[in-house]
């Protein structure tokens, strides 16, 4: 008897239960970084500025539920945002499924553990500054949140049918 495909290889985005899209979510950190847009190309260009409520340990918003009362442009992404906006990083999970791709290895409904994402280098632990410190964020470009980390590579047979 085969195991039934799990449900982010079965399912559209927008057929996902709440707590579906909810476990998604990788905890890595890197949508709630600053980034900026640059205003003659349009080019987005990433900060490592982390958003007020980043917990820079755990990487997940300190006051969730209540996020848009304190930072009241955060995006509360759906199926249809994940499709049209263009600053989800590369590793994002939302964003892979709706590229029609797998999940990778170190994501935590693949592996298990929540502290995979941060062992294979993805989440920003360890690498932002926080808004108080930051000053101008043009100060703080980096190019790390818009890649994939070598250690975090997705493993051949990644891409999803």
């Amino acid at each position: 008897m085969t195991e039934p495909e799990p449900f982010w290889r079965s399912k559209t985005l927008g057929a996902m239960t709440r707590a579906e899209w909810e476990s998604l979510c990788d905890g890595c950190g890197r949508c709630c970084l600053h980034k900026l847009r640059e205003e003659e190309t349009g080019d987005l260009v990433w900060t490592n500025v982390a958003c007020r409520l980043l917990d820079g340990d755990s990487c997940r918003c300190r006051n969730y539920p209540a996020r848009k009362t304190y930072v009241p442009d955060c995006v509360k992404l759906t199926a249809h945002k994940v499709a049209t906006i263009d600053w989800l990083p590369p590793t994002c999970a939302y964003r892979l499924v709706a590229e029609g791709r797998d999940l990778p290895w170190w994501h935590p409904l693949v592996s298990g553990d929540a502290e995979s994402v941060h062992r294979a280098g993805v989440s920003v632990r360890g690498r932002v500054v926080t808004e108080r410190d930051a000053g101008a964020l043009e100060d703080h470009t980096a190019a790390w949140p818009g890649t994939w980390p070598r250690t975090a590579r997705p493993l051949p047979r990644q891409r999803r049918t």
